[in-house]
């Protein structure tokens, strides 16, 4: 089961994930993440701190979403990765290409 929550601090969309993010939950996240681009929101923060388990369409979803806030030059920061998720992107090389910090605070600093 997989819970998605959206709240703003200081200007910054947080988007609290609870569960595990796979096939059949990731289309919920992709929906939340896609309505924050559609309006252009340009600081988005993705936390990662509840989610036990993501697979490829999760990662997939938050690559979208990246490339839906690089069109408009916002910025989506990932944080609190458990090391079974953060595993995920080290292998995809995705730590790479995302900004990912280990705490809330680090990330919000960050923008």
């Amino acid at each position: 089961m997989l819970e998605v929550r959206t709240k703003t601090e200081d200007k910054i969309s947080i988007v609290e994930i609870e569960g595990e993010v796979d096939l059949y939950s990731s289309t919920e996240l992709r929906k939340i993440l896609l309505d924050l681009t559609k309006n252009k929101t340009m600081c988005i923060l993705v936390d990662l701190v509840s989610v036990k388990y993501m697979d490829s369409s999760g990662v997939a979803t938050l690559v979208e979403a990246l490339q839906q806030v690089g069109k408009y030059k916002g910025k989506l920061k990932l944080a609190n990765l458990r090391d079974v998720v953060k595993d995920v992107f080290e292998l995809s090389r995705l730590d790479k290409v995302f900004d990912i910090y280990p705490t809330l605070d680090d990330a919000k600093a960050a923008f």
